[in-house]
């Protein structure tokens, strides 16, 4: 594998593209339009079924209850369509768990996830029932095949958000059922309300990704290569600006890939429509890699090495070589996806775990965080790195420690797992 500039600029498109899906401007339809007697309904038309569904079943179905006046957008096709189903999601607390290929909004307070049955419907819609609650969402979210169960989360009359745990049960099961378990349990559940568990839950993952990413940027994949090209850049007797100059283009580069590179796997886990199972993975393959550098550690001869890939270097190097800022910045770029084979485990792990515990915009948050504490590590080397002296004594340092740094990164990949599988998962 060669990299060139052709390939260089494929990349940089595919990322970009990913990049806009999540910050293009919202359309004009805004959550507040929305009242009890109109839906909403996003969709991709590409899907046959969902098709069918949306364009027969589910407007019948409404339509029974009052609904008629229909709005339908096709978040795929266009996708300015997206950051404001995003926005109804967000605005509503609905969790990715409960978020479908199909999401409709009737109002603020039903929200459908999938394919749900007409019974359900009824159910939910029924003047005898909608009374006792505030907003639910009901998720159903296989679209063939035979059908077992649903999901169904709501926010009571006497709560201000949801309550306990998302519950699921048999497909024929009435929401009745559910209705009857919020008001059996009321005064345990009004003390346990989704709002307060949502802070604990931010502030028990905002120590995971701020001590995780800043540990996952201490690799000596970017820490070589910075502290190589700033020595270069010293022997071409580069003033102190410019060095520190393409050292911040550099860094911002890396900054940007791997920041790429994460909203492209959120997304693709988000449509995976299985973020728990994919956190699972996730914390799986970081105890694997874990165990990988574990055992390069004890045993050097062991064959699978967890680095950037030995065909990237020459390409890597020409560029080093060109010592401009454009070419610091591509240099950046490319190192920020080479280092990811090196240290991407921790970013599997941690990116399937805000896939099930935060909504779209948080796990945005909760992204710009890590990667900014991912390039910390290499911003305090570009500090310290203040004359040619320091450089060559840094460099020492890196390569007699190494060994250490790669030690410590096994162990926290295999903490890291642990703690995902017990805590969150």
């Amino acid at each position: 594998m060669v990299f060139n500039i052709k390939y260089i600029m494929k990349t940089l498109k595919l990322f970009l593209f990913i990049f806009s899906l999540l910050f293009i401007p919202l359309s004009v339809v805004k959550a507040e339009d929305l009242n009890s007697e109109r839906a909403i309904i996003y969709y991709n038309e590409a899907c046959g079924m969902c098709g069918k569904y949306v364009n027969d079943e589910l407007p019948q179905m409404l339509s029974e209850q009052g609904i008629n006046n229909l709005v339908k957008e096709d978040y795929v096709n266009d996708r300015s369509i997206r950051p404001q189903m995003n926005e109804y999601m967000d605005n509503a607390n609905v969790p990715l768990q409960l978020q479908s290929h199909i999401m409709t909004f009737v109002g603020d307070k039903y929200i459908l996830g999938g394919h749900i049955p007409e019974h359900i419907i009824k159910d939910i819609f029924n003047p005898e029932f909608s009374g006792q609650f505030k907003r639910i969402i009901v998720y159903q979210d296989q679209m063939h095949g035979d059908i077992e169960d649903y999901r169904v989360w709501a926010i009571p009359q006497y709560a201000d958000d949801f309550v306990g745990e998302i519950k699921t049960y048999p497909i024929d099961t009435r929401v009745t059922e559910y209705l009857k378990y919020l008001e059996n349990n009321k005064e345990t559940l009004k003390s346990e309300q989704y709002s307060s568990n949502k802070f604990n839950n931010y502030k028990s993952l905002l120590p995971i990704v701020l001590i995780s990413g800043f540990l996952d940027g201490i690799n000596p994949c970017a820490f070589a290569v910075l502290l190589f090209f700033i020595a270069f850049l010293f022997s071409l007797k580069k003033t102190k600006r410019s060095i520190w100059k393409m050292g911040v283009v550099y860094i911002s580069a890396i900054f940007l890939a791997y920041l790429l590179i994460g909203f492209g796997l959120f997304k693709a886990i988000i449509f995976t429509n299985s973020p728990h199972f994919m956190a699972k993975l996730g914390a799986w393959l970081v105890i694997v890699l874990g165990l990988i550098n574990m055992i390069g550690y004890l045993f050097p001869k062991f064959p699978i090495k967890l680095r950037i890939p030995k065909v990237s270097i020459p390409t890597l190097k020409s560029w080093m070589f060109k010592a401009t800022l454009p070419a610091a910045f591509v240099l950046g770029f490319l190192v920020g996806l080479c280092t990811f084979p090196c240290s991407g485990g921790i970013y599997v792990a941690i990116i399937g775990l805000l896939a099930t515990q935060t909504t779209h915009w948080s796990g945005v948050g909760f992204l710009l965080l890590y990667n900014l504490m991912f390039v910390l590590p290499l911003v305090i080397m570009l500090m310290l790195t203040s004359n040619k002296h320091a450089v060559e004594k840094l460099a020492e340092w890196e390569r007699s420690e190494s060994s250490r740094m790669k030690i410590l990164a096994a162990l926290t990949m295999l903490a890291l797992g642990a703690i995902i599988l017990i805590f969150f998962t």
